[in-house]
């Protein structure tokens, strides 16, 4: 859950922060060129996550921005295949920002320009994974514990490239260590034109709450300038509601709450937008799956479209509740064909309908 406490100031600056926050709402935001509506709700970068057959139903279903998943610098310009093929977008997702991360300035340099010739809609650098393979090194939130390198690397990024330059990354490394409001300023400084942050340190990794607080400091200081992009326990549209009005940021990211569950932005979108339209049913949710899985291997191949698909069905609120469901569920994991993975879900689809029309049932008793 976010955290609901929030410093305050005088009363005439928390009047006329909230009276600049209902016009910001109302005007949206811009990151370079890219103008945005009121209430933008990204979608995360996320490794064997974000692939383009997930970002395209995210966007469909009202994603202002999708991310592909993160690019090591290292291998990009060392041409890996599997990283150029990160690069693949598709116009029907823009706008489209393409992240990367690396602990060599020459190399983040490089990969940035390769990035660009992609066509992406920005770049965002990569300072917040905290993963132990990419901090460890140095990389991703490793760079909070050099945040000269940091700044260097920043700075020589934006001066080699044309496309918007965006950040992401947490509070700090340690709660010993929280330095977001100063690094904010100092990025800002190099030429970025978005911070996005995680509400954790890099100690945390993804255990605890998030906390806003910081984040909410980074956006009312008046010497920030650029969007500000809160991240962390994002999982309904009640905690985006209270991240916009409680914290007044630019745009929310979301991330885990995603996992198969692309439908995430439409229950955000009805909910701020106050839309009125009905929720998706069990049956269209299922059915969103399947096609994320007909996309993934029409795009990718069988064999990695079935793996990209697997971690979505693992993670999957539609199928929590289902009785006796785990053999189902080690079935449908271990599923090497699409043909197979289809008759699985089918049989899902009858489990789901016994479930609701036993709900039913009890509902009207």
């Amino acid at each position: 859950m976010i955290a609901e406490n929030l410093s305050s100031g005088s009363k005439f600056f928390t009047f006329h922060y909230s009276l600049f926050t209902f016009f910001r709402i109302f005007a949206g935001m811009k990151i370079g060129n890219i103008e945005f509506g009121p209430h933008p709700v990204f979608l995360a970068p996320m490794e064997d996550v974000t692939d383009i057959g997930f970002r395209l139903l995210c966007k469909r279903f009202g994603a202002s921005m999708v991310y592909t998943e993160f690019v090591s610098a290292e291998a990009l310009i060392r041409d890996v295949k599997s990283t150029l093929q990160k690069l693949t977008i598709s116009d029907e997702e823009r706008p489209v920002g393409i992240q990367i991360y690396g602990r060599d300035i020459e190399a983040m340099v490089e990969a940035a320009k390769i990035v660009e010739q992609a066509g992406p809609d920005l770049i965002d650098l990569n300072f917040g994974c905290p993963v132990k393979k990419v901090a460890g090194k140095g990389a991703g939130a490793g760079m909070l514990q050099n945040i000269p390198k940091m700044l260097e690397i920043t700075r020589k990024v934006v001066d080699a490239v044309k496309l918007p330059v965006t950040v992401k990354t947490r509070l700090g490394w340690s709660h010993e260590q929280l330095i977001i409001t100063e690094l904010a300023e100092q990025l800002q400084d190099c030429g970025i034109q978005a911070l996005t942050i995680h509400g954790r340190t890099r100690s945390q990794m993804y255990t605890g709450q998030a906390d806003w607080t910081l984040i909410g400091e980074v956006k009312r200081n008046p010497r920030i300038h650029i969007p500000i992009i809160g991240n962390g326990d994002i999982t309904s549209a009640e905690e985006a509601k209270r991240a916009f009005e409680t914290y007044g940021v630019d745009a929310i990211m979301i991330g885990r709450a995603t996992f198969g569950r692309p439908w995430i932005f439409k229950e955000v979108r009805d909910f701020l937008d106050e839309t009125g339209e009905k929720p998706l049913t069990i049956n269209e949710k299922l059915d969103i799956l399947i096609e994320q899985l007909r996309i993934n291997v029409s795009r990718i191949d069988e064999k990695r479209g079935i793996l990209h698909t697997r971690r979505h069905l693992a993670a999957t609120p539609l199928f929590k509740g289902i009785p006796n469901f785990r053999q189902t569920r080690i079935a449908m994991l271990r599923a090497e064909t699409m043909d197979d993975l289809l008759a699985i879900l089918e049989d899902v689809r009858q489990l789901l309908y016994s479930q609701q029309s036993i709900s039913d049932s009890i509902s009207g008793i």
